[in-house]
């Protein structure tokens, strides 16, 4: 019985708004602060299309959100507001939420744990490029519950469509090269912990001004740390838009953070400590010493080093218009038209199931 009624339930959350294509009710479903960036792009296409849309925040507090972005609170709040369906940046959505679940992925981070999971949550998968969708076609291929739509990622559609009088460099009145430092907050990854010296010794020279921005799950000791950098031509952002500092800055530094492949999005270079994945289209280093003269190095010759990163840019995210949004939407559109009734029947994921309605607080069967 228990197994008939999950499964039923999940049926008729699936569907029961694709009879009533004129009430398009979208939710955006977060769990960590970095998902507002990814998530607001595809906000804006939505309200293009004269729909609605709402959000809804585990774990987080509400003033993250803008005052005319909507917040539902409650699971009664959503099921009464009824999404067609629901946009997930995470790995994990409740399954008793109505509505198609449709994964956007948080990163390009494609060699990070975890990364092609099939945890039987997602109904629809929207991959960035070749580098994602042929992986996640021969998961399709295997598991057959799920579709995958190559579509782009919501998150770049802001970084192609961004447009200033000014940049932030102008602004200030910044001579020289400008140098973004964003490291990943991993303790096994990041390069935070290695590079402060040697930022600090460069910085004293004066040739760079640099720009630093740490993930909001950064140590915060790490973060002091930098702080304590207090010299004028280093700037410790703040702010959680990284988009306008990757506009700003003319080399970026990181490690395996997935805003490398951001960077080189825009077609300029980056430096990698002891990143995991070492490719022709990064100049990696292994010793911190080493930094400064890749920075003159990189600053001299960047084309040199452009030509590796555009071949990877275009297996990795090839969508450079600004609609990846768009492109999310009409793929959603389509399952709900053509393919989610013909797919078979997600697992039952009892165990998992049961984890989502804890960290809810929510027990019902339907």
């Amino acid at each position: 019985m228990l197994t008939y009624l999950l499964r039923k339930n999940n049926f008729l959350s699936l569907f029961s708004l694709h009879e009533n294509p004129m009430n398009n009710r979208y939710l955006l479903f977060v769990s960590k602060v970095y998902s507002f960036s990814i998530l607001r792009p595809l906000q804006a296409a939505i309200r293009r299309r004269k729909d609605h849309v709402a959000w809804f925040l585990y774990s987080l507090d509400p003033s993250h959100l803008k005052e005319d972005e909507r917040c539902l609170f409650t699971v009664d709040e959503v099921r009464q507001f009824h999404p067609r369906a629901i946009f997930v940046p995470g790995n994990w959505v409740p399954d008793f939420f109505p509505g198609v679940k449709v994964e956007i992925f948080h990163g390009f981070g494609i060699d990070k744990k975890g990364h092609f999971d099939i945890r039987g949550l997602f109904d629809l998968y929207c991959t960035h490029g070749l580098l994602t969708t042929k992986p996640f076609q021969a998961l399709k291929k295997k598991y057959g519950f799920f579709d995958v739509v190559e579509t782009g990622w919501p998150k770049t559609d802001a970084l192609f469509r961004y447009k200033a009088a000014s940049t932030w460099k102008e602004d200030n009145r910044i001579q020289g090269p400008v140098i973004l430092y964003a490291p990943t907050f991993s303790p096994s990854l990041t390069s935070a912990l290695h590079l402060r010296e040697a930022i600090g010794k460069i910085a004293q020279k004066g040739t760079y001004h640099w720009l630093l921005k740490f993930h909001p799950k950064m140590d915060t000791d790490v973060v002091r740390s930098y702080q304590q950098l207090d010299m004028e031509n280093i700037h410790v952002i703040d702010e959680p838009d990284i988009i306008p500092y990757l506009h700003a800055a003319d080399v970026l530094v990181s490690d395996t953070s997935s805003v490398v492949t951001e960077f080189l999005l825009l077609k300029k270079p980056a430096i990698t400590f002891r990143t995991k994945s070492p490719a022709a289209h990064l100049f990696d280093i292994t010793k911190p010493d080493d930094l400064e003269s890749a920075l003159a190095d990189v600053l001299q010759n960047s084309g040199k080093f452009l030509g590796e990163a555009l071949k990877f840019v275009n297996m990795m995210h090839p969508y450079v218009d600004g609609k990846s949004s768009e492109r999310v939407l009409d793929a959603t559109d389509r399952f709900i038209a053509q393919t989610a009734r013909q797919m078979p029947p997600k697992p039952l994921n009892l165990w998992r199931k049961l984890q989502v309605r804890r960290r809810l607080k929510y027990y019902h069967l339907r």
